[in-house]
């Protein structure tokens, strides 16, 4: 339940009879309230009308279906979805949880799983998921697509996507393939676990996005599929990108790779402090750090801070201390 007006009623009934006059601020909005939700109905109906400044709690359970929300927020008065994870989000299809157009929400603490794709983010600026679990998908686990800048995933755990073997189960996925409309530009991903049994990589950052940043994840490769070259816990398409800090082990062949799949893309990656773990990859290169497009115009940078254990060495382009 929430308050949208600082007057009682019987003020209100007195200022409508024309027996009261307020100043000009009287009116101003109480704070927005926390909506409860304990049905899949409850939270259809909440995602349709929540306002800037609108927490909905989720009760423990499990919410059968696909919910969706375009209803955008502010930087400065944002809407929060939360839950434990005991609230469960599971779909038959398609996407768990779809904010379309949903700029400002946080997402905080629920679990996604069934469906197609864990949680879609399209056109949404400034969206933050926290401490979620996602897992149990045939394909991604969560999208930032159509020019969602600015997000953040955070203290999460992606694990068991890719279900349907097509090779479209990445944990993390930022932008779209093929085309440099999509900026998604900005997006943090940050002390995540992604892994096990996740088909594609950890995180897939595509051409046409700009200036992320991957750090103090945890990366478990087992069940990487090996389908579209998925062989790698970090596959870097996009330009600007900050590797650092992070941890993986269990991969087919390589810990990170750098692509260029369009003109001028896959360029200025720095890595730095990440720990590779490669004992058991039988991949022809078994690189920590594998660029595959280093040139004058198109620079990778890998410091000397990466460590590598096993394989066949840290990376295949010059070190900086």
């Amino acid at each position: 339940m929430r308050s949208r007006s600082l007057l009682t009623p019987a003020l209100a009934a007195a200022v409508a009879a024309g027996s009261l006059t307020l100043g000009p601020h009287a009116w101003a909005a109480a704070p927005a309230g926390t909506i409860e939700v304990s049905t899949a109905a409850q939270l259809k109906a909440a995602l349709a009308s929540a306002s800037p400044g609108d927490t909905i709690r989720l009760a423990d359970g499990t919410y059968t279906g696909n919910f969706k929300t375009a209803a955008a927020a502010s930087a400065g008065s944002r809407i929060t979805l939360t839950g434990s994870p005991k609230a469960v989000l599971k779909a038959g299809g398609g996407y768990g949880l779809h904010l379309d157009g949903a700029s400002y929400w946080t997402v905080k603490g629920v679990t996604v799983t069934g469906g197609q794709k864990g949680i879609m983010i399209d056109a949404a600026r400034g969206v933050v998921v926290d401490g979620v679990t996602v897992h149990g998908l045939a394909m991604e686990g969560v999208h930032f697509r159509r020019s969602s800048s600015d997000g953040v995933i955070k203290n999460s755990r992606i694990y068991d996507t890719g279900n349907d073997n097509r090779g479209m189960g990445e944990g993390v996925y930022v932008g779209s393939a093929n085309t440099l409309s999509d900026r998604s530009d900005h997006v943090q991903i940050l002390n995540n676990v992604i892994g096990p049994d996740v088909g594609g990589e950890a995180v897939d950052l595509k051409e046409g996005t700009r200036n992320g940043r991957v750090a103090g994840n945890t990366f478990d490769g087992r069940g990487l599929t090996g389908n579209h070259y998925d062989d790698s816990w970090v596959d870097v398409k996009g330009n600007g990108y900050v590797i650092e800090d992070n941890t993986g082990r269990n991969t087919t062949n390589n810990g990170y790779e750098t692509h260029t799949q369009q003109p001028g893309w896959g360029c200025g990656t720095v890595f730095r402090g990440n720990r590779s773990d490669l004992t058991g990859a039988t991949g022809p290169r078994q690189l920590a750090i594998n660029v595959t497009n280093q040139s004058d115009t198109c620079r990778t940078t890998v410091h000397a801070s990466n460590t590598v254990t096993s394989g066949k060495g840290l990376t295949n382009i010059p070190v900086t201390p």
